[in-house]
């Protein structure tokens, strides 16, 4: 009896170091050094969080940047590639179908960024190549009623060239969108 009672006590204590103290811990510890990142790197509208700088949104408005294609429709709980090999037919056809909706989304005929025809691998990522940025450009200007160079220069305010496992200069689209948002308000302001 004595084991099952010290065995008891064991679970007891280990359960509140290790699933009360210690989370508490990490989560205080987490809410000073690093607040913004532990909260979900919300971002914010009106004060209202709109969206998080770590996740894409199925943005198909022409106002606005578009991120990669998503295999899991841009949906965290289907986060994740497609199971498609580079012989599929399927995946081969997902691509001449997304390679012409950008075509006609933007009136060219240029070649399409790669990341904006094959999707993310979890499905759900923000970032784009500052050429997938520089492809939308025109449309984003046409758009919103500005010159591209006027969106140009925003969007050279958003550039992450801090891509040191790619060396491609990134852009957030979510931030990046945010930003030209905020551009609208305060020029309508004028």
């Amino acid at each position: 009896m004595k084991i099952f009672r010290t065995a008891l006590q064991m679970l007891l204590l280990m359960t509140l170091l290790t699933g009360v103290a210690y989370p508490l811990l990490v989560t205080g510890v987490t809410q000073v050094i690093f607040p913004a990142q532990a909260n979900g790197s919300l971002l914010y509208r009106d004060h209202k969080p709109v969206a998080s700088a770590l996740l894409a949104q199925n943005m198909t408005d022409p106002r606005y940047f578009w991120a990669r294609p998503s295999a899991g429709n841009f949906d965290g709980m289907a986060s994740g590639g497609s199971n498609y090999g580079q012989s599929s037919l399927d995946l081969m056809q997902q691509w001449k179908t997304r390679i012409t909706q950008w075509q006609q989304s933007t009136d060219q005929t240029k070649p399409v960024p790669v990341e904006l025809i094959q999707a993310s691998a979890s499905g759900l990522d923000p970032q784009i190549s500052l050429a997938a940025a520089n492809y939308q450009l025109s449309r984003v200007a046409k758009s919103r009623g500005l010159e591209e160079k006027q969106v140009r220069q925003i969007l050279a305010q958003y550039i992450d060239r801090s891509g040191w496992f790619t060396g491609v200069p990134m852009v957030n689209v979510m931030i990046l969108n945010l930003a030209l948002d905020q551009q609208d308000v305060s020029h309508a302001t004028r």
